[in-house]
């Protein structure tokens, strides 16, 4: 009984982990069809808790910015049912922050990327290409 329970233990964390890429490539996928830039996949669920990645992108004006938060709102609800559980950053346009729990999303004007310098911040966890989950 001890083997199933690991073995059960095992697929079921194996089938969040395969959630949780695909909700970050489907991010990313949704942040390029709004001419997203500089996307990169931050697998940060290897050094914390907070989260299984962190998807950062650059839009390059405030309209860009809501157009692929809201692009990637729209992608995840309508492929996977799933709804951010917190957005902030809409109203002001330059940082928009969605958190999705196991994926949280960073969409960020080129000045806030630069001096937030989050992928020096999370430097320790592995970069996932885009498109090769």
């Amino acid at each position: 009984m001890t083997e199933l329970s690991n073995q059960q233990t095992l697929s079921l964390n194996t089938t969040l982990d395969d959630r949780s890429d695909r909700m970050a490539q489907l991010v990313a996928t949704a942040a390029d069809e709004r001419k997203g830039s500089d996307i990169v996949l931050l697998k940060v669920g290897d050094v914390s808790v907070l989260a299984d990645y962190f998807v950062v992108v650059t839009g390059y004006s405030k309209v860009q910015v809501r157009a692929i938060a809201r692009s990637i709102e729209d992608k995840l609800e309508e492929e996977m049912g799933r709804k951010p559980i917190r957005s902030e950053g809409f109203s002001d346009g330059t940082w928009i922050i969605e958190d999705y729990g196991d994926v949280i999303v960073h969409v960020m004007m080129p000045q806030e990327r630069e001096f937030y310098g989050l992928e020096s911040f999370w430097g320790h966890a592995p970069r996932v290409p885009f498109g090769t989950l």
